[in-house]
């Protein structure tokens, strides 16, 4: 639930507007799991009709500033406004946090990293021929996958010839 404190400056206070606020903030609501605090300030500058709302907790902190001829589309704006800032902020951290997850690995001697290393990790046994960088190139042409191992006829070293996102090819070799 979101606690929803409304002040008015340069206006009377309302009971409808403030009732109008707290219906308009209820649709906000899904978005938050933990307990968040909201301050709205009603304003009227001139003929200027200003909302504003800030809106703190749940790991987020959004302010928003909207001014109009009519109160009541003021505060109809500035809550759309808010809405598309919070689905983009939870979208952008739940990316995160998922892309965060491989980041995160346990220590190499607790229990749960031997289990998960064992469901996270596939392990593939290749054979890797000797050929130049060249017959490499057009070994990749020939396969669909992403990268290709072999020995360096060359230099005699392992190395890895990898599909770029451009389409282009890149190489890994060992310092020598």
């Amino acid at each position: 639930m979101i606690n929803t404190a409304v002040r008015f400056k340069n206006l009377e206070s309302s009971d409808a507007l403030r009732d109008y606020v707290h219906d308009k903030m209820g649709r906000l609501e899904k978005y938050f799991s933990g307990p968040v605090e909201a301050s709205v300030v009603l304003s009227i500058e001139k003929f200027r009709h200003i909302a504003e709302i800030s809106i703190t907790g749940d790991r987020l902190a959004i302010h928003g500033k909207e001014e109009t001829e009519e109160m009541y589309a003021a505060i109809d704006m500035i809550v759309d406004k808010l809405d598309a800032q919070i689905k983009k902020s939870k979208q952008k951290n739940r990316f995160q946090r998922e892309r965060g997850k491989f980041d995160a690995l346990p220590d190499e001697g607790s229990p749960e990293a031997a289990s998960e290393e064992s469901s996270r990790v596939q392990a593939h046994a290749i054979e890797y021929k000797p050929m130049d960088v060249d017959e490499a190139v057009l070994q990749m042409d020939l396969i669909t996958d992403q990268f290709l191992v072999f020995t360096n006829s060359r230099t005699n070293a392992v190395n890895v010839l990898y599909r770029r996102k451009n389409g282009n090819y890149g190489l890994i070799e060992p310092l020598s």
